[in-house]
């Protein structure tokens, strides 16, 4: 038990989590296509959540992380030398993989990465000042959201569309607005865990503006909707089993485990491994 925890949290505080979340739901677009899974798009994917991720933490660093309340943060710097390790491996990972994929590919994920960054670094004009993304009210998930929806699915089918296969346009606007929907169903638990935090930084969330409970409401009702939207849609019936069984497994989830142990910081991680356990189970239903 104790060596399960201890991975539990060293796959959360190298990032290494995040990543292969990302790898996963981006292979699975090749499951919803039918098609043979595009391995330098997949390593591009995981490797430059990677470096966002870590990137990310490096802008956020306290002047003094040690005396931080948060046990992340204060193992993260405690282990730096291990933070700049994985994201110069994971540098030299994506430069291999970006020389693999197609030229007008490596355009697009240039821009998604611009966005990516625009979540924290202040490039909007907001109210007399210069904001990220985070900082504008509500719009906190909806661009994490966005990011990943468009590295998951429009990255690889654009990628999948340049090596000359045939891209069903409408499955691919079901896989976009089902992946923008799901993503924002493992975002808002954080939100909803952290809604004292970011009044603190004064950050406007969805959790903050509407209250923790209704936040709650509007998760469970977000699987409903996305459960809906797959049972009416034409996804292969395997792939609709497996993403419906993934949107029970983290309703049980989230009612039994996250928002019964809110005060929990870490259970809310248990999303990124949804993101990984959706894959998988499609994978399986196959």
């Amino acid at each position: 038990m104790k060596i399960l925890k201890r991975t539990y949290y060293f796959l959360i505080y190298t990032n290494l989590l995040i990543a292969g979340a990302a790898i996963a739901q981006c292979a699975l677009t090749y499951l919803f296509f039918n098609a043979a899974f595009d391995y330098p798009i997949i390593i591009v994917e995981g490797a430059a959540t990677l470096l966002l991720y870590n990137f990310s933490m490096l802008l956020s660093k306290p002047r003094d992380p040690q005396k931080s309340v948060y046990k992340r943060t204060r193992w993260i710097f405690r282990n730096e030398w291990l933070l700049w390790l994985n994201s110069a491996i994971g540098c030299f990972v994506l430069i291999y993989a970006i020389f693999q994929i197609h030229l007008f590919s490596l355009f697009v994920l240039t821009g998604i990465g611009v966005m990516s960054v625009a979540y924290s670094v202040p490039i909007i004009p907001y109210k007399g000042k210069w904001v990220g993304f985070r900082q504008l009210p509500g719009m906190k998930i909806f661009h994490i959201a966005l990011v990943w929806t468009l590295s998951s699915v429009c990255l690889p089918v654009f990628e999948m569309y340049l090596d000359g296969l045939t891209v069903d346009l409408h499955l691919f606007q079901t896989l976009f607005l089902l992946k923008f929907i799901f993503l924002l169903i493992c975002t808002l638990p954080f939100d909803i865990r952290d809604i004292q935090q970011d009044s603190y930084y004064h950050l406007k969330t969805i959790p903050n503006m509407i209250g923790a409970d209704r936040a709650i409401l509007l998760c469970y009702a977000l699987i409903i909707v996305h459960s809906a939207i797959v049972l009416l849609s034409n996804i292969q019936l395997n792939v609709q089993m497996g993403v419906l069984t993934t949107n029970l497994l983290i309703a049980v989830i989230l009612k039994q485990v996250v928002f019964r142990n809110a005060n929990r910081y870490h259970y809310a991680f248990l999303l990124d491994f949804a993101l990984i356990a959706q894959f998988l189970i499609v994978y399986l239903f196959l």
